[in-house]
């Protein structure tokens, strides 16, 4: 089954398979699925065509993938232009909601380290 674009895997239930598509967590998974009345743990493959199609109206009601990426993006940028705090932490990629940077937050300042033994050996030459 695909909606807008996204392939949704046929092997997980429908509550989870709707979070394959960005802006669908679970919560919103099972608001549509209650809309549509499709019960959570049937499968993508297992859906009649008229399921889908009722499934495929109500995801396109919402903003998901392209769209909300878009929107994100122009907000971020907006809060760029008016050089806010949040625009300025963004623009310096640190943690914009208050989170402390002295010790934490090395995967957005792009210091993340490996813990010791995460790599791959390598292999002595004789």
């Amino acid at each position: 089954m695909r909606i807008q674009g996204i392939t949704l895997p046929d092997s997980k239930r429908m509550e989870i398979a709707l979070t394959a598509i960005f802006g669908v967590g679970r919560p919103l998974a099972h608001s549509i699925l209650d809309a549509a009345k499709v019960d959570y743990g049937k499968k993508p493959g297992d859906l009649t065509p008229e399921e889908e199609n009722t499934i495929r109206s109500i995801v396109e009601e919402y903003q998901i993938e392209g769209d909300l990426k878009r929107s994100i993006s122009s907000n971020i940028k907006r809060l760029k232009d008016i050089s806010s705090y949040r625009g300025s932490r963004h623009a310096h990629r640190l943690p914009a909601r208050g989170q402390r940077s002295k010790t934490n937050s090395r995967t957005i300042r792009g210091n993340a380290r490996k813990t010791m033994g995460s790599g791959r050996k390598s292999v002595d030459k004789k």
